[in-house]
């Protein structure tokens, strides 16, 4: 993987960047970038310039135009593209929301009282909040259930921790 550092702005811009494209496989133009990160258009097509300069993004002219994640970005970001997500079924404060879970990690499972999780989405994270109740169900692949609370959110990795009150697996009849 290549080792590109960049700062918070950046990361944050190339995350929104992927959150759209990964959704519409359309060029995102800035304005929508700016939209989702809560800044100004001409700030995220000043860092796009630089962005550029690194091989992450690519500049499409046009009515329909904007920008496009080259696949340095991903790696980078430590992303994979996705052609054909499985939506998980997430509940946030007990409404459904459809999310695509990208990775779910354990931090700490050495004590039964203390476990917690990160998890990445690959859309944004910015609509959840510290404190936050939610639970994560099964897909027709992955048999487990995670409820808890939200411990903390990193937007521009598009990670939450979330300290786990529950943690089952779902047994499914063999047909």
């Amino acid at each position: 993987m290549p080792t590109i550092d960049l700062t918070n702005s950046q990361r944050a811009i190339l995350s929104a960047l992927i959150n759209d494209y990964q959704g519409t496989d359309a060029p995102v133009p800035a304005k929508t970038i700016a939209a989702a990160i809560d800044r100004e258009p001409r700030t995220v097509r000043n860092q796009m310039s630089n962005l550029s300069a690194l091989k992450l993004v690519e500049s499409v002219s046009g009515p329909h135009g904007g920008y496009e994640p080259t696949d340095v970005a991903y790696e980078v970001l430590d992303r994979n593209p996705v052609e054909d997500p499985e939506t998980a079924v997430l509940a946030q404060e007990f409404d459904r929301v459809d999310a695509v879970v990208d990775t779910i990690t354990f931090t700490n499972v050495h004590h039964p009282d203390v476990c917690r999780v990160r998890i990445r989405f690959l859309e944004s994270v910015q609509g959840f909040d510290e404190g936050d109740a939610i639970a994560i169900g099964t897909t027709s692949t992955v048999d487990l259930l995670l409820a808890g609370e939200v411990e903390a959110v990193e937007p521009s990795r598009n990670r939450i921790l979330l300290d786990v009150a529950r943690l089952e697996t779902v047994d499914r009849d063999d047909e």
